[in-house]
């Protein structure tokens, strides 16, 4: 009785061209992630190798510098501050501007023309010169050095492009999901959020993502508008550590790894929930 023998696999050969491919990647990589990663060790850093250039990797690892952070200074405050304002931002930025892009997308109305060239050239409008307009307007209305504010002026900057891109993506959800919902007896808003809204998730997220972003690392406006020291954001407090004659170079560091840590977790959590919006959002009409 013969045994069948099961044929060897050839070994496939790389490419010249895939190599150059390769190593133009890893360059690439590097060049990205080189930056955090130097963050990161210094953070970790003793104090005494801080500033030993021949030492590439520190001889231990410590979080004496995070707790100094945290116990000489204000920052905790800071991260408190700037995580309240940029998630009522996101959630104020997502509901308004699917509201007004379902509306633009789904109903005819005299301006919608004009309005949607407005809603685009608003976006391309510099937002840096309306700080004094701002300024004196919140100072009006008493919203200087005030959380309502701050998110007022984010959610202003924001809106324009999360309208627009939520217009672009109602557009290929298909309206007889629309007709359907209205037939079972949903109501407009019913058919937005109950029906559309699942649908168009990965628009969803990617407003969501952007706004908390632009929140998260804005400065100019949070350093005018909040001169508190207890509202100050963690952009604003980051400069604290900036003196005029020394820096405290490990607690700039710490810092640096803690505010990025929010956005990095919001878009580790909300990639895995656009990819699965892709999946349920692949829907032919």
């Amino acid at each position: 009785m013969s045994v069948a023998v099961p044929a060897r696999r050839r070994s496939r050969v790389i490419r010249p061209s895939e190599i150059v491919v390769l190593v133009a990647v890893a360059v690439v990589l590097l060049i990205m992630v080189f930056p955090f990663a130097w963050m990161l060790l210094t953070s970790l850093r003793p104090a005494a190798e801080m500033f030993d250039l021949r030492q590439l990797l520190p001889s231990r690892l410590t979080l004496d510098s995070y707790g100094r952070l945290f116990a000489d200074s204000t920052f905790g405050r800071f991260l408190i501050n700037s995580l309240l304002v940029a998630t009522v931002a996101m959630i104020a930025s997502v509901v308004l501007s699917c509201l007004t892009g379902y509306a633009f997308s789904r109903f005819e109305f005299r301006g919608k023309r004009v309005l949607m060239v407005l809603v685009i050239a608003v976006h391309l409008f510099p937002f840096v010169i309306l700080i004094t307009p701002l300024y004196l307007f919140f100072s009006e209305l008493r919203l200087l050095n005030t959380y309502q504010g701050l998110i007022i002026a984010y959610v202003a900057i924001t809106l324009p492009f999360a309208t627009y891109l939520m217009m672009g993506y109602f557009e290929t959800v298909p309206k007889g999901l629309d007709e359907a919902a209205r037939i079972d007896g949903c109501s407009t808003l019913s058919v937005l959020f109950r029906v559309v809204f699942p649908v168009a998730w990965p628009g969803v997220a990617t407003v969501a993502i952007n706004t908390f972003i632009v929140a998260w690392e804005e400065y100019l406006f949070a350093k005018v508008l909040m001169t508190d020291e207890t509202l100050k954001t963690v952009q604003v407090g980051l400069s604290n550590f900036f003196g005029e004659f020394t820096t405290q170079w490990d607690l700039v560091m710490c810092a640096s790894v803690v505010a990025s840590v929010p956005t990095i977790v919001l878009f580790a959590i909300a990639q895995r929930r656009l990819v699965s919006g892709l999946a349920v959002g692949g829907v032919k009409e």
